[in-house]
């Protein structure tokens, strides 16, 4: 617990740190700190293109920052917590550089994960994210200890969770009238094609 504190301290003052999902480690940072987003942009070396995500504590953290009608919301309850990252329209909540600029889209999700889940209870709102994928590098890296050696200056904090393995999280959008798969990751996608052909 002591290092959740640590973790959600570093968050707060606008730190930058790694942490466990149920996919991939992930580099997270406050919701509001625009320089610690810019870090995280460093660190991964994307352009403003890239698309952060928010990792939320639950589906009413979701419905804040994303406008959820009947037929998501059904599909999120069903799905949640677990290895997906789901493509939603922003709500007015959501800091208008965290959208995606021409189609006003957010993407959101609640990890399946011990650690993960207390971070965000202790935190009390959701974290920025982006998958932990280094530049010139195909595969997210799994080891904690290693993650910090290599990041040792550049991240305030790597919260160990074990290996978290190496697969993404499944994307799916959610923002038009039906589910559409956009990627398969970790997450069984079975569901969500079955929803898209209804």
């Amino acid at each position: 617990m002591r290092y959740i504190r640590q973790a959600v301290e570093a968050l707060r003052s606008g730190g930058v740190i790694v942490y466990p999902t149920d996919s991939c480690y992930a580099l997270g940072c406050h919701i509001g700190d625009k320089a610690a987003l810019e870090r995280i942009r460093e660190i991964r070396q994307t352009d403003r293109n890239h698309h952060f995500t928010l990792v939320c504590r639950d589906l009413a953290e979701v419905g804040k920052y994303a406008m959820v009608e009947n037929w998501q919301y059904r599909l999120l309850r069903a799905h949640t917590p677990g290895a997906y990252t789901f493509l939603l329209k922003a709500s007015r909540e959501t800091p208008r550089r965290l959208k995606h600029e021409r189609r006003g889209t957010i993407g959101l999700r609640v990890p399946d994960h011990p650690v993960t889940a207390q971070l965000l209870r202790e935190l009390g709102e959701p974290v920025m994210s982006s998958t932990l994928l280094l530049p010139g590098e195909d595969l997210p890296r799994t080891d904690a200890r290693e993650i910090y050696e290599v990041l040792d200056r550049s991240v305030d904090l790597v919260l160990d969770g074990g290996n978290c393995g190496l697969v993404p999280t499944s994307v799916i959008d959610l923002s038009g009238d039906r589910a559409i798969v956009v990627r398969e990751g970790r997450g069984d996608v079975t569901p969500f094609a079955a929803a898209a052909t209804v």
